[in-house]
């Protein structure tokens, strides 16, 4: 009895799904069938509305045409003199008529041929200028189109004097208007002034010939208004505005002999075909077909059926092998559920314990990470970020940041502005690297210097949001300043056996005698020692400014930079002599910069050297030296010159190390200078360019903070709140020195002062930047 209940069971799920599958594809097939009914009726109904559309057209267009055709030739009729005025005048109604394929109107007249001469004088006196009658011998009476009318301004012009007596159809269509003293219309063939054209342009036409006969009691006959009908651009502008429906327009001849004079192909494969009947004349028809794709029709969307069809298969199966699950996969489901919780619960355990691992690697590393969400609010700071910053409050929001954490530029006194820290530039979506801040506050009255990366959140979280990594590098920073001042101890060391050499060499010169045989070749020897002594000297300069360029503390304060550039142009022009020419130069008034004067007369003095060096053999250098607000809190200062100029191929390359143009290679130079230049800008925070001066020449830019004067800062660049730094590691330096003289001292040849090459007044440190002697050839 069991074993019958289990297997009565286990039947039930597949007749269920049987029957509902039997009576899915029948309610299926059903829908499908009737759909597909429908809208064959609708395509249907819409082919016959589509049909009877174009063929009023056509009737209303050719009784149009007829009848604007008829009334001409009835007004001509009253004008025994007719004249070109006249018939323009007559015919201008028929240019804004707007007739679908309308050839030229023209005046056909009878000629016989002993008349000719007589006729076309006659017509050249009533306006038909240029007229020139062109006879058929073949044919006993000639007719000409004296006057012709074009309905269409792209109409091609027509060849006045063609004898129409030798062209058939046409000849017979002309006979038989005036035999039948009314309007007849001719068989298609191509019109005389088609035949011209190419054959794929040429079309099948009909000419309207309405006869001019008198009113009196005995007629006279005086010509023929005629006009062709183009059936290929008449069918097109029918059938057209239509839309997606094919057709042919047949002439039927007297004899009943069809001619297709035009086709129009419209959308798809027709399967609906049309056919109606146009009178345009007493035993003259035109016959319509057209046909249409039931499918391209409007509301006979052939797909309806296909997709009822296949979607109600595919509910069909979907609702039959549902129904067969239910009733049988009880237990089945079960124990999928029971899978699928399993690993539900495997996968919570694997997240937890992920977010646990993160969470304790944010609690061990020693960076600062902060994350904020697209309103600036923070959603996360690890303990290392909390104790660099020096702040466990969180601030309400990012106006508040620079007041509430204490941020500043690296010179720990001009405050760090909201909109480039590195989260804000994060949330604009724009990366950082290495933006270093000062952070000072209660907790860090010292300041801490840190270095910050900046990053766009990743969309996979799920919020708009930044993260900030931070890391303390003041240490870093102090021991490049004790590098700084080790490398200019090491560059003092170095330049003073070259004073030496130099020193000893410029003495054995001045002790040769003349007498001696090879006295010129030893001195010129000697002369090539103190030069190239010369140059090892200006690349210690150069290679030990390039060196502090990136490591030396950077001092920022108020300078104006007009009386820097006015004494480094008088320094670069008087260390020139007297064998080159005095440079020419202007220098413009400029509103104060925030820098560190040493390193800003560094750039000022190698801009403005390379502006003179760099100048045409025989030519007068020139220097022009402008600066103004470049923006919010920004100054650019331009240094001009009329020099050598730069190649557009190396000026994206001139800011890199040792890179020199083939036009600077008979120049001295390192290749070092501007990219010294370069690291010092950016340094304070602006950007350097070049382009070419538009009278000829190169101009060089860069930017700098505008100067904010404050009562620790005056115009000169003295900094009194940063006097004790900079004395501690002045004092550092010359004891330094000091130490290295007493050696070089003792080592000193007798009779021989050696040169310490002391630093410049006000500039007692040689680790940080000053300008180099004012010499162009020690310039690059």
């Amino acid at each position: 009895m069991g074993r019958r209940t289990d297997g009565a069971r286990r039947a039930t799920g597949p007749l269920l799904s049987v029957s509902v599958l039997l009576v899915g594809l029948i309610a299926t097939a059903l829908t499908a069938s009737g759909l597909y009914s429908a809208q064959q009726d609708t395509a249907a109904r819409e082919m016959n509305k589509r049909h009877e559309t174009a063929l009023a057209a056509i009737r209303t267009e050719t009784q149009r045409y007829r009848q604007l055709i008829e009334t001409l030739a009835a007004g001509i009729v009253n004008d025994p003199e007719l004249t070109w005025e006249d018939f323009d005048t007559a015919t201008g109604p028929l240019v804004d008529a707007g007739l679908p394929g309308a050839a030229p109107v023209a005046f056909v007249v009878a000629v016989p041929t002993d008349g000719l001469a007589e006729a076309q004088r006659r017509w050249r006196s009533r306006g038909a200028l240029g007229l020139t009658f062109r006879p058929d011998p073949a044919v006993d009476e000639h007719y000409f189109a004296v006057f012709v009318r074009k309905l269409d301004e792209n109409e091609h012009g027509m060849r006045s004097g063609a004898d129409a007596g030798a062209v058939e159809p046409l000849a017979t269509t002309l006979r038989t208007a005036r035999d039948l003293h009314r309007l007849t219309v001719s068989e298609a063939y191509v019109l005389m002034r088609d035949r011209q054209r190419p054959v794929a342009e040429q079309q099948q036409s009909f000419i309207f010939a309405a006869p001019v006969w008198t009113r009196e009691n005995t007629p006279q006959f005086r010509g023929w208004v005629a006009s062709g009908l183009r059936g290929g651009t008449f069918l097109d502008k029918i059938l057209g505005p239509l839309g997606p429906i094919s057709g042919e327009l047949i002439s039927v001849d007297e004899d009943q002999t069809r001619h297709t004079v035009a086709r129009w192909t419209g959308e798809g494969e027709p399967d609906l075909t049309r056919t109606g009947a146009v009178e345009v004349g007493p035993g003259q028809n035109w016959i319509l077909e057209t046909r249409g794709d039931s499918r391209q029709l409007a509301g006979a969307g052939w797909y309806l059926p296909a997709v009822a069809l296949g979607g109600g298969l595919v509910l069909t199966a979907l609702l039959a092998w549902l129904v067969h699950v239910l009733a049988t996969g009880r237990a089945r489901a079960r124990a999928q559920v029971d899978a699928a919780t399993a690993d539900l619960r495997e996968t919570e355990a694997a997240s937890r314990r992920q977010a646990e691992l993160l969470g304790a690697i944010m609690m061990t590393i020693s960076d600062g990470v902060s994350v904020v969400d697209s309103r600036g609010a923070v959603l996360l700071e690890n303990p290392a970020a909390r104790r660099l910053l020096g702040v466990a409050q969180r601030p309400d929001g990012p106006e508040q940041w620079q007041e509430h954490y204490g941020v500043y530029r690296p010179d720990g006194r001009t405050p760090f502005p909201l909109e480039e820290m590195p989260l804000i530039r994060a949330l604009r979506g724009e990366p950082t690297d290495g933006v270093e801040v000062v952070i000072r506050n209660p907790a860090r009255p010292d300041g801490v210097l840190l270095s910050i990366d900046g990053r766009p959140l990743d969309p996979s979280a799920g919020e708009h949001g930044a993260v900030a990594v931070c890391r303390d590098i003041t240490e870093l920073r102090r021991y490049e300043s004790d590098l700084a001042i080790f490398a200019g101890v090491v560059a003092h060391d170095l330049k003073s056996p070259l004073a030496l050499i130099r020193g000893h060499a410029e003495l054995v010169v001045e002790d040769v005698p003349d007498g001696w045989p090879e006295s010129a070749a030893i001195r010129d020897g000697l002369r090539r020692i103190v030069h190239a002594v010369d140059r090892m000297d200006a690349l210690i300069e150069t290679m030990l400014a390039y060196t502090t360029a990136r490591d030396a503390p950077l001092r920022a304060v108020a300078v104006d930079p007009a009386p820097m550039i006015r004494e480094v142009l008088e320094e670069r022009i008087a260390g020139l002599g007297a064998d080159r020419p005095a440079p020419r130069w202007s220098l413009e008034p400029m509103p104060p910069v925030q820098a560190d004067p040493a390193m800003l007369r560094h750039v000022l003095d190698n801009l403005i050297g390379n502006a003179i060096k760099y100048v045409r053999p025989g030519g007068t250098p020139r220097v022009d030296v402008t600066g103004g607000p470049a923006g919010p809190g920004r100054v650019r200062i331009e240094i001009a010159d009329d020099g050598i100029g730069i190649p557009d191929a190396d000026k994206p390359h001139v800011f890199e190390t040792f890179h020199r143009t083939e036009a600077a290679a008979g120049y001295a130079g390192t290749g070092l200078g501007l990219t010294i230049c370069q690291r010092i800008v950016e340094r304070h925070g602006g950007e350097i360019g070049v382009m070419d001066n538009p009278g000829g020449g190169t101009r060089f830019w860069f930017t700098l903070p505008a100067a904010e004067i404050t009562e620790d800062r005056d115009m000169n660049g003295d900094d009194t709140s940063g006097q004790q730094d900079d004395d501690a590691v002045r004092e550092a330096l010359e004891r330094a020195l000091a130490e290295r003289a007493a050696l070089m001292e003792a080592a000193r040849l007798p009779g021989l002062a050696v040169p310490h090459d002391p630093a410049p007044a006000g500039e007692s440190t040689p680790g940080r930047l000053r300008a180099p002697v004012p010499e162009p050839q020690r310039q690059d």
